[in-house]
């Protein structure tokens, strides 16, 4: 087979390279750490060389998934890549518990500031500590996850 044949087939080993906006991988990874939810960026088919990964709510991560697929199984599924293994290194996410203790004499209205700049501070590490590179867990023709590295562009 041709990487046009590859290509035109959405054959998802076939993909190099992902690109993700980083404020969407900060985002992600935030609702997940501060929810119930599951967010991903996810690739969706048909497949080619350079994709982007979009912003993906898969659920509570009890196992409930909101209804958007069809069902069919007409093609390749789409790919889903866990935030975490798009940063180098996670910070801690700032809670208000911390931020009200490193300020116990501020005011209420000091403290939100506070904790927004943490906040802030700790998108900014998110966003400038995403990776060159990130591995995939692709379906083979057996249904078996086949791992492939790929390049992470990250925009923004």
């Amino acid at each position: 087979m041709t990487d046009e044949e590859s290509s035109a087939s959405g054959d998802p080993s076939q993909i190099r390279s992902v690109a993700v906006h980083r404020d969407d991988v900060a985002t992600a990874l935030e609702a997940t750490l501060r929810s119930d939810r599951a967010v991903v960026l996810r690739v969706t088919p048909p497949f080619s060389g350079r994709m982007r990964a979009r912003l993906h709510s898969l659920g509570t991560s009890d196992g409930a998934t909101p209804d958007d697929d069809s069902g069919e199984e007409s093609g390749p599924a789409p790919i889903h890549i866990d935030p975490h293994d798009l940063v180098s290194d996670v910070p801690p996410y700032p809670e208000v518990d911390e931020t009200m203790a490193d300020n116990p004499d501020a005011d209420v209205e000091t403290r939100r500031k506070r904790h927004t700049e943490a906040v802030e501070s700790w998108r900014e590490t998110v966003r400038e500590s995403v990776v060159d590179g990130v591995e995939l867990d692709v379906g083979g023709d057996d249904g078996d996850a086949e791992p492939v590295e790929v390049d992470v562009a990250a925009l923004g």
